[in-house]
């Protein structure tokens, strides 16, 4: 007898392996179709398996490369994939007995591989012990020690250093593979965070007040979004330092504001609550699948101001210019700061993507500038911790451009700002047990 919930797992990791897509979304479509024979103990195994099996994949990986006698790459993806979830199972979750984890493995390879397959996963899985991953604590070279120990590229960890020292990189590949906090944002538009308090309370739901005054921390909740408090608009899942940057942009009511790469909404939506949906913001995205994910944010949470539209941001057009009192430009990143949600950036992404995405950036905000009024302000966020995407990319833009100055962040928001190797003007935040990593500039046209 198969297990249900194991052989899900076992099919969404398939398919983001073939072909190459979102964890969350092939997740989400998987547990759409088998939802009606799945409980939600099975549907909390199921995620658990598949994002720690992609979170941890590189050490996985290393622990198959020691057993198996057939060469790594001539294995079947489908096995690859059981042996993978098996040794995640036992390595790093503990209350699975390894007798169970195995026997379901090899369940799984005899409808998924043939009596051979079945053989070679019991073989490997049976050797496989705690011990294996403990001893890359040993490893001499500190490089192949924090890559195997906190299943990281070398070429993050190769660029990480140089920044900073390889203490701080390590802590940042440690904290990359927590499993990440669910932060709510009170939606004040429609409530306030005393009566979400109470309502929370009432539903037997763990929190704690987060850091700053909208956000609060929900311990031990699984498929928030089916709450009854979330399809009514009374709040928004949002990390709270991604908050942070609606908040740096300062929005006051009445003005015209623009958002150039919006989707899926969050911090647009933020920016709305924060002048009581009054004023005008514009919303932009590439794509017109993620506009409609900005205005069914928007309609959920009651707002009104937002009108969200297909733009591509790096597209000049002379309409805009000089139209807005303030920009917000989230723009696309390599994603470093949130691998703790998105683990499969580690494994999609590569050195060579650097220069592409620092072109792209300094395209937008190129373009996107010229759409400032004078005296307008402009935020430049993203969710990397890279220079190159970050420092490099504003600093590179203020000295071609003479009007635009930069505006020193730490005056207001200094309690927020970790990075120790770099001026006083900008916010960086890394990754750690509670929140993901940022960088947040802020620009003024003179």
């Amino acid at each position: 007898m198969i297990d249900r919930a194991r052989e899900t797992a076992l099919k969404t990791l398939y398919k983001i392996d073939k072909n190459e897509g979102y964890s969350n979304i092939i997740l989400n479509e998987e547990l759409e179709k088998s939802k009606k024979n799945l409980s939600e103990k099975d549907i909390g195994l199921i995620s658990e398996i598949v994002y720690g099996t992609i979170t941890w994949r590189l050490t996985i990986d290393e622990i198959i490369k020691k057993y198996s006698k057939i060469k790594f790459k001539k294995l079947s993806l489908w096995i690859l994939n059981i042996l993978r979830m098996g040794i995640y199972q036992i390595i790093f979750l503990d209350k699975i007995p390894k007798s169970a984890t195995v026997n379901e493995s090899v369940n799984l390879a005899k409808r998924y591989g043939h009596k051979g397959s079945a053989n070679f996963v019991n073989a490997i899985l049976r050797k496989v012990n705690k011990n294996d991953y403990k001893n890359f604590s040993n490893i001499l070279n500190d490089e192949d020690r924090i890559s195997k120990l906190f299943s990281m590229p070398k070429w993050i960890i190769e660029e990480l250093l140089k920044e900073m020292n390889m203490e701080n990189v390590e802590q940042i590949c440690k904290c990359s593979n927590m499993k990440p906090k669910i932060n709510i944002r009170v939606n004040n538009l429609k409530t306030n965070k005393q009566k979400l308090k109470e309502e929370l309370i009432k539903r037997n739901i763990n929190f704690k007040d987060g850091k700053l005054e909208d956000f609060i921390v929900v311990e031990k909740m699984k498929n928030i979004e089916d709450l009854d408090l979330f399809k009514q608009g009374y709040f928004t899942i949002q990390d709270e330092m991604a908050g942070l940057i609606s908040i740096v942009l300062e929005p006051q009511k009445g003005q015209n504001i623009l958002d150039c790469c919006s989707a899926p909404g969050g911090k647009t939506t933020y920016i709305a609550e924060l002048i009581n949906d009054k004023g005008n913001i514009e919303a932009w995205d590439i794509h017109e699948h993620r506009v409609k994910l900005v205005q069914e944010n928007a309609k959920r949470l009651g707002i009104t101001c937002i009108n969200a539209k297909v733009q591509d941001a790096i597209i000049y057009n002379e309409e805009n210019k000089d139209k807005y009192d303030k920009i917000l430009l989230d723009v696309p990143c390599l994603g470093l700061g949130v691998l703790k949600r998105k683990p499969d950036i580690k494994w999609t992404r590569n050195k060579e993507d650097i220069e592409e995405i620092s072109k792209l950036q300094m395209q937008i905000l190129d373009t996107c500038s010229k759409y400032l009024k004078k005296g307008g302000e402009l935020v430049y966020s993203t969710c990397s911790i890279l220079k190159s995407e970050n420092e490099e990319i504003i600093e590179n833009f203020v000295q071609k451009n003479y009007d635009f100055e930069i505006v020193n962040l730490n005056d207001k928001f200094k309690k927020f700002n970790q990075d120790k190797y770099k001026s006083s003007s900008y916010i960086k935040l890394f990754q750690d047990s509670e929140n993901d990593g940022f960088f947040i500039a802020k620009l003024r046209k003179k």
